[in-house]
């Protein structure tokens, strides 16, 4: 597994207080999984206090200590309280993982302002709401990391996404202007850009039919993205892409947009072929028994995971 070939390079984080959102299931739960492996405290939140609480337990029984504080992290009100609960618990915050997110897919010509604001208030508004939050503790102790997960659809925007890529571009916008409000400081601020991981939020719809480009098959582990959170934080590296190499095409599209553009749609139609390949060998990754989705593939996902 590559978490287990990564452990080695870390060390430890004996002690250190992190505080993960969307950490119920996907990208969040097997972050926060590693860090507690590592010897941190890890305060985990969410929405789902039952989830929560499966993943404080897993923890447990492996010699960790978790903390489960339910959050919405589109509330400002939420979002402060989950705060001062941990800084009551533990002191303080040393780093900050922004993960919870959610996508709705959906043209530009039929997104709904309501779907891209519910899409806004977690993705973007609840990871400012979080560091804003969290900052001050940060600023006080003189130290302290804030990670947040965007992705590859944050440079580059790819439909039925447009609404999703319009908050992780935000979300990426605000993570470098943070970054040098803070330079000079003992704060540092990282991005993670994952690609399509295996998680929840993209199980619950049919991505070989509205993700083409990137076929089901390709999807990444949430280990993949625990490992790059653990380098950024390790190695306050600014910005990590997963996989390695995956952020070519960003530079692409930055130096010729219609070469990037052509790119994109011969990737869409080899994505196609390649699934249409692998049904009829009956070899999807999320095998032939689940319904397909197509047909609704605007119903609103977690707000706990991301891609």
């Amino acid at each position: 597994m590559l978490l287990e070939r990564v452990l080695p390079w870390l060390g430890t984080f004996d002690e250190q207080v992190v505080l993960i959102t969307g950490a119920s299931s996907g990208i969040g739960r097997e972050t926060a999984l590693m860090f507690a492996r590592r010897g941190a405290r890890v305060a985990l939140a969410a929405r789902r206090k039952e989830a929560l609480e499966g993943v404080a337990s897993e923890i447990d029984k492996a010699g960790g200590r978790a903390l489960v504080v339910p959050t919405d992290v589109g509330d400002p009100v939420s979002v402060r309280t989950a705060v001062t609960r941990v800084r009551r618990a533990w002191g303080g915050v040393d780093l900050l993982v922004n993960n919870a997110g959610v996508m709705i897919p959906s043209t530009v010509a039929r997104l709904k302002a309501a779907d891209l604001e519910s899409m806004l208030r977690v993705n973007l508004f609840g990871a400012l709401f979080m560091t804003q939050a969290v900052l001050p503790l940060m600023q006080r102790q003189g130290r302290g990391v804030i990670i947040n997960i965007a992705s590859l659809a944050g440079r580059r925007g790819v439909t039925p996404l447009g609404g999703y890529c319009a908050t992780k571009f935000g979300l990426v916008g605000l993570t470098e202007a943070l970054r040098t409000e803070l330079g000079g400081s003992k704060l540092h601020v990282g991005l993670v850009m994952p690609g399509v991981v295996e998680t929840p939020m993209v199980q619950g719809i049919d991505q070989d039919a509205i993700l083409s480009e990137w076929p089901s098959l390709f999807n990444m582990p949430p280990e993949w993205i625990a490992a790059a959170v653990a380098l950024v934080a390790r190695f306050r590296l600014y910005e990590i892409s997963v996989p390695p190499g995956a952020a070519t095409l960003e530079v692409v599209a930055a130096l010729a947009p219609g070469a990037a553009d052509a790119l994109i749609g011969w990737m869409s139609a080899a994505g196609r072929l390649i699934a249409r390949s692998t049904n009829r060998r009956g070899g999807s990754r999320r095998g032939r028994t689940r319904p397909s989705r197509a047909q609704a593939p605007r119903r609103k996902k977690s707000r706990n995971d991301r891609p």
